[in-house]
């Protein structure tokens, strides 16, 4: 057998490997962008069989495959044209998919590609020759009726920018937030010292330290949600410049309503056509949204890092699991690689998200963006990254953290700061010279006032306690 075959398309003859599902156009893309070896990801072919298996039934329910147009198509054509689509949205087909992120600034050569691989698909499905000159489901007549890659490539990204989310990233979070809050609950006696510009402060407990980290969280959720309502808007039905040329005035509502059912995500189709081909602020500020979220785990395992630090000669706080030696010279030193690991990924997202505010901002000329593939690569990149970087963190770092209550409490009576509850009984100007004293002596807050008779014993004791300095008082 030949190791490639001949087919044709507008341009004229190319060779294609002999047993791919996929044909001429994709075929001179994979020829024309020798880039990066980056194909689009996963997410992101499955999402538009996704788009195709919608557009198909939508088609369908409006009669436009099988009653009007070129080549109507049998019920049974039909059937495993929505089949083949299944298995392209399911993550079937997968290597047919050989295309550079940076290809055609529309997506063209990729909307191609999956509508070539669903064509040939669908009629191997059917019981004919997908390698016939004519296809009886055709990658453009069929697949793509209805629909241009100006509004289909854009509604996939959005999709699967939107299961992504909702499926992935949100979960990670929720086991992150749920472990924190565990380690919080369990720490919330345990005294140590506060600190802010990196010096010693007030008191506060290690649970409401770890507290304040789950809060964080929790906001990243609901920016994660935000993240999936900036793309629920969907251009589905604007076709070539958002005018709907060639495609039925409900096509754009019914692929909507099919994929917000199918992913149970509310899309809904755009509310003007010709923003929605032409822009892509809602993926801008899905992608800000996501850059919120990385510096926050950012800062999360960092102030974990800095609280592990030691074992002798840091805070060391908080022990955290050792995962591997952590030097080629220094025997027996061991790092905290999650957290450096968290810190990088979370630096890479903040990096996209340049790459897509320039992509939003210089990509839409007039009636199209034309810079939607690196798009859709750099957004699901930052969610994949978020996503399993987190689980990792969990699994590797926060589920084992330990606490060390013997270094939070060692600090606090040192602390100068235990002056400031002094205020309201002596004033800032007499507890600042103490603190000063006190720092110049090496002598505690406590030592001090007794030395000097500054207050009475019991009311000394009751001042001074760590716990009551973590709560107002009236």
């Amino acid at each position: 057998m030949s190791e490639y075959r001949v087919e044709r398309d507008s341009m004229g003859e190319v060779q294609v490997p002999a047993e791919a599902y996929y044909g001429a156009q994709t075929q001179r893309a994979v020829e024309n962008f020798p880039i990066s070896g980056w194909r689009l990801p996963g997410p992101m072919i499955q999402a538009m069989g996704l788009v195709k298996f919608a557009a198909a039934r939508a088609n369908y329910d409006l009669g436009k495959l099988t009653g009007s147009g070129m080549n109507p198509l049998t019920e049974h054509d039909v059937e495993c044209l929505s089949k083949a689509c299944r298995e392209v949205a399911d993550g079937g087909l997968a290597d047919q998919f050989p295309i550079d992120v940076f290809q055609t600034g529309s997506g063209t050569s990729s909307n191609m590609n999956v509508n070539e691989v669903i064509s040939n698909r669908a009629i191997e499905l059917a019981g004919g020759d997908r390698f016939a000159e004519k296809k009886t489901i055709h990658p453009n007549d069929h697949v793509n009726m209805g629909q241009s890659t100006n509004d289909t490539f854009p509604t996939a990204i959005h999709v699967a920018v939107g299961i992504e989310i909702k499926e992935r990233l949100i979960p990670a979070l929720q086991r992150l937030r749920d472990s924190l809050q565990e380690k919080a609950t369990a720490w919330d006696q345990l005294i140590k010292i506060g600190r802010t510009h990196l010096m010693d402060a007030t008191p506060l407990r290690l649970g409401q330290e770890i507290g304040g980290f789950v809060r964080q969280i929790d906001l990243s959720i609901g920016r994660a949600q935000s993240a999936i309502a900036a793309v629920c808007e969907l251009p589905v039905g604007g076709t070539a410049v958002g005018t709907g040329i060639n495609t039925h005035p409900e096509f754009g509502r019914r692929v909507s309503e099919i994929l917000a059912s199918e992913t149970n995500i509310d899309f809904v189709e755009a509310e003007n056509h010709f923003e929605a081909n032409a822009q892509r602020d809602g993926l801008v500020e899905c992608h800000g949204q996501l850059k919120c979220i990385a510096q926050t785990l950012f800062n999360v395992s960092n102030n974990i890092r800095w609280l592990g630090s030691g074992p002798r000669c840091g805070f060391f706080e908080l022990k955290l699991p050792s995962r591997q030696p952590g030097s080629s010279i220094m025997p027996g030193k061991v790092n905290p690689v999650m957290c450096e690991s968290m810190m990088q990924l979370n630096a890479r997202v903040v990096g996209n998200d340049a790459c897509i505010t320039m992509s939003g901002a210089t990509g839409g000329n007039f009636q199209l963006n034309i810079m939607m593939p690196v798009m859709a690569q750099t957004t699901l990149e930052s969610i994949h990254l978020l996503s399993a970087g987190t689980e990792a963190f969990v699994d590797f770092c926060v589920a084992e953290l330990e606490a060390n209550p013997e270094a939070c409490e060692a600090a606090v009576e040192q602390s100068l700061s235990m002056c400031t509850s002094l205020n309201p009984l002596i004033g800032y100007d007499m507890a600042a010279k103490l603190a000063k004293e006190a720092f110049a002596t090496g002598k505690t807050i406590r030592e001090l006032c007794r030395e000097k008779g500054i207050l009475p014993e019991e009311t000394l004791t009751e001042a001074l306690d760590p716990m009551s300095m973590t709560e107002p008082h009236e």
